[in-house]
């Protein structure tokens, strides 16, 4: 293609962009989210106001749970597509929508139906969604190019990727290593009987012991945090009875939260892994092995470094019953606390440095509480009284056999390579503009992603 057809497809694509940016003017309830939030987010980072539908998503998110069909959407040239359907749900069980499917319409039982084309997903989907047992149905157009209307009862949608899972790895030499995984400490925080973290985590742990493991990897990467309580009675699965953590308010109050449980589910060799997305709750959990001396913190230089504990007011609650006509008004989540290490450090700010560090792309990542607008500072109180684990591991001599094993793990030097790259576009501040350059450069980025993915796929 010459440069005049390349720049008449630019064009034509700025001009798309363009003309669904104008489309995409929020309305009044979105204006007093972002205004709300303005205001809200200048005490610290986690206080926010949370708009009705924010606050089923965020529920949805540490719960695994919410009513609904259980289909994911998204948007195109104007139309709501499906993308997927969560298996086990009520669209899934009904067994007519389908991928690919985009909605037309959508009507609440008897009521008339109402077009939906030309809206974005994140306004249609309070229509979509509702309570459980209440009736939706769907006008769709199919791949083939027909329409058909679909009849689906609301149910309530688990997604089971929220909740602990574990399995055993054996590696060549017959050792049995579990891996536990927990993307999220969920708890049921509405009382409407879902699932506790701690409780499936237990569980999980029953079951390894079971298979004869020999040691444990407790996987808290990617996890941002959830339930304090969670958190506490998890951290106690690894130690007799003791503190966990310390609670400290602006009136000067600390609290400790102890471990309630003096038996211990699992004492055998424990790791925990984390990176620098691992925060709160995570790094209540990774905080405690570490000072306990009850395992080896592995991953990234340090985590994110959110040391503070919220708390969320339905606003609804708040106004008298002659004011029901404004309702629902959302949620406020605001900060009412900071957490403490039982030896009386913060974690906020400064995170939970790992025992031993592993090559990792988020390391050089300006990501973490030091880069958030407002954020409270590190500081520290007088310590708990605790006492270690008795039978601690070598962590020198841990160490200097972990760095052996990544210098010579060829997987390791291509993700090292990697990141000596990502440093170094970091830093960067020309970019060619000439087309030849500029397609040079952002063929080596995409196969620097590429490898990366490749490194991830077979991790």
């Amino acid at each position: 293609r010459t440069v005049a057809q390349l720049e008449v497809e630019a064009r034509q694509r700025v001009l798309k962009y363009y003309d669904a940016q104008f489309a995409d003017q929020p309305d009044a309830d979105e204006v007093l989210a972002r205004y709300a939030n303005v205001i809200a987010n200048t005490y610290d980072p986690h206080t926010d106001y949370l708009a009705p539908q924010r606050k089923e998503e965020f529920d949805y998110q540490l719960t695994g749970r919410m009513d609904g069909i259980g289909a994911l959407l998204h948007e195109r040239d104007g139309l709501i597509y499906i993308e997927d359907i969560v298996p086990g749900s009520a669209a899934y069980r009904q067994g007519e929508l389908k991928k690919g499917d985009a909605i037309l319409r959508v009507a609440q039982g008897a009521a008339e139906p109402v077009s939906i084309e030309g809206w974005h997903a994140n306004k249609a989907v309070p229509l979509i969604k509702g309570k459980k047992g209440t009736e939706v149905r769907l006008t769709v157009k199919k791949a083939d190019g027909s329409t058909k209307i679909i009849s689906i009862v609301r149910d309530v949608v688990v997604n089971e990727a929220t909740y602990a899972q574990s399995a055993v790895i054996t590696d060549p030499s017959g050792l049995k290593i579990g891996y536990l995984r927990l993307p999220v400490f969920y708890a049921d925080f509405t009382g409407a009987g879902g699932r506790s973290s701690a409780e499936d985590v237990k569980k999980e742990l029953a079951k390894l012991t079971a298979e004869g493991v020999q040691g444990v990897v407790f996987d808290l990467r990617e996890n941002g945090g959830g339930s304090l309580r969670d958190a506490v009675d998890m951290a106690g699965l690894f130690i007799p009875s003791g503190p966990v953590v310390q609670v400290h308010d602006s009136h000067g109050t600390t609290s400790v939260l102890n471990d309630r449980d003096p038996r211990v589910q699992y004492a055998g060799p424990l790791v925990v892994l984390v990176n620098k997305h691992s925060a709160s709750a995570s790094e209540i959990v990774a905080a405690a092995i570490q000072d306990y001396r009850r395992g080896l913190i592995i991953g990234t230089p340090t985590t994110y470094g959110k040391g503070t504990v919220q708390r969320i007011i339905d606003l609804d609650e708040t106004l008298p019953a002659t004011l029901n006509s404004v309702k629902p008004l959302g949620s406020l989540k605001f900060t009412m606390q900071k957490f403490y290490r039982i030896t009386g450090s913060s974690t906020q700010f400064k995170g939970v440095a790992a025992d031993i560090v592993l090559p990792d792309v988020a390391s050089d990542l300006d990501e973490g509480e030091q880069q958030a607008d407002y954020a409270l500072k590190w500081d520290e109180i007088k310590s708990a009284s605790y006492r270690p684990w008795d039978a601690q591991p070598n962590y020198t001599q841990l160490e200097a056999h972990s760095k052996a094993r990544v210098a010579a793990n060829p997987s390791f030097r291509q993700l090292a390579a990697i990141v000596q790259s990502l440093r170094k576009r970091q830093v960067e501040t020309v970019v060619p503009l000439q087309l030849d350059k500029f397609r040079a450069r952002r063929h080596q980025l995409q196969t620097e992603a590429e490898k990366y993915e490749a490194l991830q796929a077979t991790a």
